[in-house]
């Protein structure tokens, strides 16, 4: 076993795990690139949901490496996002989803009086702390092509054209109307929605 893990983190909502095919292809992916393994896992044979597990919304966390090294579960409830903090960091690279978050957690400590932070690295706009992000510019809404983690949801919500992909520069920002903060946990239409002046 790598003593690097990585995670998936998956939505149980009515007993049904929720886009399981993106996650099963991220991981698969990430098993491959960083670790070199070509056997595919199909996790709709390894995972075995837990009678205890009713229909309330619910995640699923499992930290893998060669093997799956635990899986844990717990009942889910989205935070509260009302203020947002630009953070900067040049050289955080998060590529995988690793089990170790601390290049987050140390960005995240920075976040002063908001409930989240977004990420600026060489000054384009990345991600926030849990979430990828959109801005809505009046008609559309765009996701930065400068992500630093390829979310599940993210990859949902292009190959369903409900987002497009484009350069957003941190000067840029202002130019748009809104910022919604989504991951695999948060539904497009539930996730955090901002006015682009909330972002300090």
């Amino acid at each position: 076993m790598s003593h690097t893990l990585c995670i998936e983190t998956i939505r149980v909502e009515n007993r049904e795990f929720k886009h399981l095919d993106y996650h099963e292809a991220r991981l698969n992916k990430t098993r491959k690139e960083l670790w070199g393994f070509t056997d595919y896992w199909n996790l709709s044979e390894m995972i075995i949901l837990p009678d205890c597990i009713e229909n309330e919304l619910h995640k699923c966390r499992i930290a893998y490496g060669k093997e799956i090294d635990n899986i844990k579960w717990e009942p889910y409830a989205p935070r509260a996002i009302r203020k947002i903090r630009k953070v900067y960091d040049d050289t955080i690279d998060y590529t995988y989803k690793y089990n170790d978050r601390d290049e987050l957690n140390t960005l995240f400590a920075q976040r002063e009086d908001a409930d989240e932070v977004l990420i600026i690295k060489d000054g384009m706009v990345t991600d926030s702390f849990y979430c990828n992000v959109a801005f809505f510019d009046g008609a559309k809404w765009f996701t930065p092509s400068t992500y630093l983690l390829p979310g599940t949801q993210r990859a949902f919500l292009l190959d369903s054209g409900v987002v497009e992909e484009r350069d957003i520069s941190e000067n840029e920002i202002l130019t748009y109307h809104k910022i919604r903060l989504f991951n695999a946990m948060v539904g497009w239409e539930n996730a955090a929605t901002l006015e682009v002046g909330l972002i300090g």
